[in-house]
């Protein structure tokens, strides 16, 4: 993220128009520049992951995982590019073994102290721990909610102190189910309104584009002439592409739970706590942070574009309208930051 590609706006998108820029950006090593820092926990996202004797589809099977694991991440190596994916060869060194990094949600493992004062109108708050389970009610041995995951964000409307076991709760809104959820303070961290503020506040927002080539799966971001943001993306897949053409960021939320549940459709998804949404259509299109999968470079979303948390957050943050601080959701039709998909 916020690389330089020494590579001029003009130029940048001569090459996505005429689809060479996959090429040139594989020849300039740019994935590697790209990288975020290595992760100390993987957790296994998708049930019957293989373990192999080496960073190789074709080495020695040692063992399946099982869905939501958590093991630490001895190293990063590189191996054969991921199911499909060119973009991706990197492998986790792991529990004996080489497994691909693509169905490996890099985590952390950080407990927080309390906040006590919630505003009225509620605050953000993200989980800090690889998985958390939420309660009915807040109480250690209560009914359990629904499983929470790194990286996701999630409205805390108050804290709650249960003076009879002494734990401490945060009562979080799921606005898709229209619930509380209580979560313990320790897996969640109160995000200070200063990480929410709009940057590059000072440039027009007629001067900032964000660019996204779907054939290289790559999302740039432009100040002026000035390439301010690169990152791989997972735009939609078959079935449901990605629009192309032009949009602008018109509808925002830093918490959506997204879900295709009573529709039609085999595919079903149920995604609480997607953090960081930048929706550019009416259907629901949008940049968004994912904990789900971890291999950007592919299509293999709903439609969307998938990125990194730390990418959704900082696109977020970049684009108008602003959210303010105090609001989940902001729907302001004929403004927003200028997309092109191509």
């Amino acid at each position: 993220m916020n690389k330089p590609l020494n590579i001029s706006r003009r130029d940048f998108l001569k090459l996505s128009a005429s689809g060479a820029l996959a090429l040139v950006l594989s020849e300039m090593g740019i994935d590697r520049a790209l990288a975020a820092p290595p992760a100390s926990h993987g957790r296994i996202t998708w049930s019957g992951i293989p373990l192999y004797d080496a960073p190789s589809f074709n080495a020695k099977q040692l063992h399946l995982f099982g869905v939501d694991q958590v093991y630490p991440l001895d190293a990063e190596v590189e191996g054969d590019e991921g199911y499909g994916n060119p973009f991706n060869k990197i492998w986790y060194q792991m529990d004996g073994g080489y497994a691909y990094s693509g169905w490996i949600q890099p985590v952390e493992i950080r407990y927080n102290k309390p906040v006590y004062q919630i505003p009225e109108a509620g605050q953000l708050g993200e989980i800090t721990v690889p998985i958390s389970e939420t309660r009915l009610t807040p109480y250690t041995y209560a009914n359990n909610g629904y499983r929470l995951f790194y990286g996701t964000t999630h409205w805390v409307k108050k804290v709650i102190v249960t003076r009879e076991e002494k734990s401490i709760w945060y009562e979080i809104y799921d606005r898709e189910l229209q619930k509380l959820f209580y979560v313990p303070h320790y897996n969640m961290r109160i995000i200070p309104n200063e990480e929410l503020t709009l940057l590059s506040a000072n440039i027009p927002d007629a001067d900032k584009l964000i660019h996204v080539d779907l054939d290289a799966q790559f999302v740039t971001a432009f100040e002026g002439d000035t390439q301010v943001f690169a990152a791989r993306c997972s735009s939609g897949g078959k079935g449901t592409r990605t629009p192309t053409g032009e949009f602008s960021t018109y509808h925002k939320g830093p918490s959506v739970h997204m879900t295709n549940q009573g529709d039609s459709v085999n595919n079903i998804y149920n995604l609480p706590g997607v953090p960081w949404c930048s929706f550019f259509t009416g259907y629901g299109n949008a940049f968004h942070g994912t904990y789900w999968h971890n291999d950007y470079g592919r299509p293999r979303s709903h439609g969307c574009v998938n990125l990194r948390s730390e990418d959704a957050k900082w696109l977020y943050r970049w684009t108008r309208p602003n959210v303010p601080v105090d609001a989940d959701y902001v729907h302001l039709p004929g403004e927003g930051t200028k997309v092109q998909i191509v």
